[in-house]
């Protein structure tokens, strides 16, 4: 019997978590709470049924997560039974960076660059699993399924190995490792759509509700907690929004929608037109952030 489109991906995102744990002796998955992150999991838990991932997941946080992002990952860290760390970054700490006085680059580079780059080293993982799709974003778009990084976690998109077919490349010298994408060839539609299929948890900011928003450099802002400055000319006021993507809630955009079940959802990005990245404050920075950001070691 043929397998259906969601089937095949499903079949090649399996295919590739037994090909890393096969080969690699610490390998590790980013789980950065979002969508694909839960897509992710749950084909962790698909591919070594019934057994547990051979692997330990890893957060690494900035701190300015959405409040529910932190109840979401501590009940699917309780219901699965899944090894679960999570690494802040000390100096960030230290220099109390955020996104209000320091701008999305640096906070961006702080937390989440440096962050990962710290966890990586600390524990030792030569093969780190993203949730990265090639349909988000251009520099995504030209990179390889498994992605070798130097020493210095540094990515190099003139020096990628070619993927013939299903054959990968898992050789890695002493401090080298490989990003590895197991969603690269889906698309935001195919993880709606199979998590529909699969009855997937997801955070509950993906759904349409009243939020309190402020709109700010033409972005709908949530007000999740007591540390968002509200300006002078600015207005708190409540709004039928969702969120098509995650992050730090200061640098995360809402977009107004009815859609408040996963049908809904479903329905309305069989229309739409835009990236769902165009509510992330951290691509805005410059032309060319997103790449700048992986050859220094970004997700």
């Amino acid at each position: 019997m043929a397998l259906t489109h969601l089937q095949r991906l499903e079949a090649e995102s399996i295919h590739i978590f037994r090909e890393v744990a096969a080969s690699f002796s610490r390998p590790v998955m980013l789980y950065s709470i979002g969508k694909d992150s839960s897509v992710m999991m749950h084909l962790a838990m698909k591919a070594f049924y019934p057994a547990k991932p051979p692997f330990p997941f890893l957060h690494v946080d900035t701190t300015w997560k959405f409040q529910a992002m932190y109840a979401f990952r501590q009940k699917m860290a309780d219901d699965l039974g899944i090894d679960l760390l999570v690494h802040v970054n000390p100096e960030a700490v230290e220099a109390g960076i955020n996104p209000f006085d320091h701008g999305s680059s640096t906070h961006t580079h702080l937390w989440k660059t440096v962050g990962l780059r710290q966890a990586l080293d600390k524990y030792g993982f030569d093969a780190a699993f993203g949730g990265a799709r090639r349909d988000e974003e251009k520099s995504r778009a030209k990179e390889r399924i498994f992605s070798f990084r130097n020493a210095q976690h540094a990515w190099d998109p003139k020096n990628q190995r070619p993927e013939m077919w299903k054959t990968y490349n898992t050789r890695v010298g002493k401090g080298e490792s490989i990003r590895v994408f197991p969603l690269s060839n889906w698309t935001e539609l195919d993880i709606w759509q199979y998590i529909m299929k699969e009855n997937i948890p997801i955070v509950p900011l993906y759904f349409a509700a009243k939020r309190p928003v402020v709109e700010r450099d033409g972005a709908l802002i949530m007000v999740d907690d007591a540390r968002m400055p509200i300006g002078p000319d600015e207005a708190v006021t409540e709004k039928m929004v969702r969120f098509r993507t995650l992050g730090c809630y200061p640098l995360t955009g809402a977009v107004e929608s009815d859609a408040a079940d996963l049908q809904a959802i479903v329905r309305e990005m069989l229309t739409a037109r835009t990236s769902e990245r165009q509510g992330r404050m951290i691509d805005k920075d410059e032309a060319g952030s997103m790449e700048k950001k992986k050859r220094e070691g970004y997700f």
